[in-house]
């Protein structure tokens, strides 16, 4: 189209731009006349402005006009299908730059009609879920289209075992954005054993945006709107290898009953007639007694015991010493208390009172304030441990055969500050302070 030409100053061109419309992923042209209305030779320069610009081009970019002439040049316009092309109207201008007169530049201008166009791209997740009586998809929904819309999902199947809720039920989308719903499947019965039992469905995305159109132009809908195919799976409640298991119970249940324990109480009643059976007589005895046993009383005044005993003055246990007690005693447990300034050295002992033997089992060390330096326990003569302070807060030592600590002797517990610990208050202590608990068995000693 050429238009009748505007008129201009001294060497500026007279032009005019007719309005088009285009839909994105297609092409339009449009057309501009450029009259060169001054006494000399004039070149023009014409370049594409505005957000058309990234996707128009002008045909040819350059023209020389002799006076007195025009030239018209071709606009082509070819939008991306995209959602950042909004349906709609689009200011177009072209810049036309003379050589000659370059303070003469002139920018006409028209407008573009961006016509609109509807997609959607859809995915269900996952495709295929499985559980007893009910399965959770997610719908992603994208707007690949350049206008509003809002969706909307219808679920299908072929019979009507299945029960669909979609939340939220509908979505609004921009162009280009993107949302999800979620999708939960519910199926009234059970299946209890068997196979399982697959139920395919397919869910329809609805735009109420490219529907409205195609009822006002009365023409069928060309946007895209791809079906997703899904299906659930229902697993029985009990699967076969259960089945097999319960039989194979019931198998030795009705084995025991018919075979084994028939058998076993046949057996025991057996060995219980064997024990209840009077034993028979040696031969040559005398009213039960055997030969050589008389009955008569001695006047002796022994004392022995019955083995596992003792007699007096032999003792049941030695310690170290050979020290013997004379059986019995009591629980016992004492506690040494020791509190050292740091860099200095000192002991806390327990005598064991005289005439007694203490039978260690258990002692428990405390350094609950985490001090640092040196700890050595002896029991009278031996040395049991030595032990550095900071490798412990709480440490117990046990014996299954007791040590014996005889009467006069000390359980010692030796402690060498280097470093007072920092308690539980959070503040530095002034002094180490450990704690020992001795426990065991307190016994008199055999005399």
């Amino acid at each position: 189209m050429t238009p009748s030409a505007a008129s201009s100053g001294p060497g500026a061109p007279g032009l005019d731009i007719p309005a088009v419309s285009v839909t994105p992923g297609g092409t339009a042209t449009t057309s501009l006349t450029v009259r060169n209305d001054s006494d000399i030779v004039e070149a023009y320069t014409l370049e594409v402005v505005g957000d058309c610009a990234p996707w128009a081009t002008v045909e040819p970019a350059r023209i020389s006009l002799y006076p007195g002439t025009s030239e018209t040049v071709t606009i082509t316009l070819a939008p991306p299908r995209s959602p950042e092309v909004r349906a709609g109207d689009v200011p177009l201008g072209v810049r036309v730059l003379p050589a000659e007169h370059p303070e003469s530049v002139t920018v006409p201008e028209t407008t573009v009609h961006i016509e609109e166009f509807h997609e959607l791209r859809t995915e269900i997740l996952p495709r295929r879920r499985r559980g007893w009586l009910r399965g959770r998809y997610r719908l992603a929904v994208r707007n690949e289209g350049n206008t509003p819309t809002r969706i909307s999902f219808r679920p299908e199947q072929a019979g009507e075992e299945l029960r669909f809720g979609f939340v939220p039920a509908d979505l609004q989308l921009e162009p280009g954005e993107s949302a999800e719903t979620r999708l939960r499947v519910r199926i009234g019965k059970p299946v209890w054993f068997g196979k399982p039992a697959v139920w395919p469905f397919t869910v329809h995305t609805t735009d109420g945006a490219a529907e409205a159109e195609a009822e006002a132009s009365a023409r069928p809908a060309t946007y895209v709107r791809p079906p997703l195919e899904a299906e659930f799976v229902q697993i029985p409640i009990f699967p076969k290898w259960l089945l097999a298991l319960l039989a194979a119970i019931l198998a030795l249940l009705l084995a025991w009953f018919a075979l084994v324990r028939p058998a076993v109480r046949s057996a025991a009643r057996q060995a219980a007639d064997e024990v209840v059976q009077p034993r028979p007589t040696p031969g040559g005895g005398k009213n039960g007694q055997s030969p050589g046993t008389g009955n008569g009383t001695g006047t002796g005044d022994g004392t022995g015991k019955e083995q596992g005993g003792s007699g007096p003055g032999v003792p049941s246990s030695g310690g170290p010493g050979g020290t013997g007690t004379s059986g019995g005693g009591e629980q016992s447990s004492t506690t040494i208390d020791v509190q050292t300034s740091g860099g200095q050295t000192k002991t806390g002992t327990y005598p064991v009172p005289q005439g007694k033997v203490f039978g260690v089992t258990d002692i428990v060390v405390a350094n609950f304030q985490g001090d640092e330096g040196v700890m050595t326990i002896s029991f009278g003569d031996r040395k049991i441990t030595t032990i550095a302070l900071e490798t412990f807060r709480n440490q117990d030592y046990h014996w299954v055969t007791p040590i014996e600590i005889p009467a006069n002797a000390t359980v010692t517990a030796n402690v060498t500050c280097a470093k007072p610990g920092t308690p539980a208050t959070g503040r530095q202590a002034q002094q180490c302070h450990e704690v020992l608990n001795v426990s065991g068995v307190l016994a008199n000693v055999a005399q």
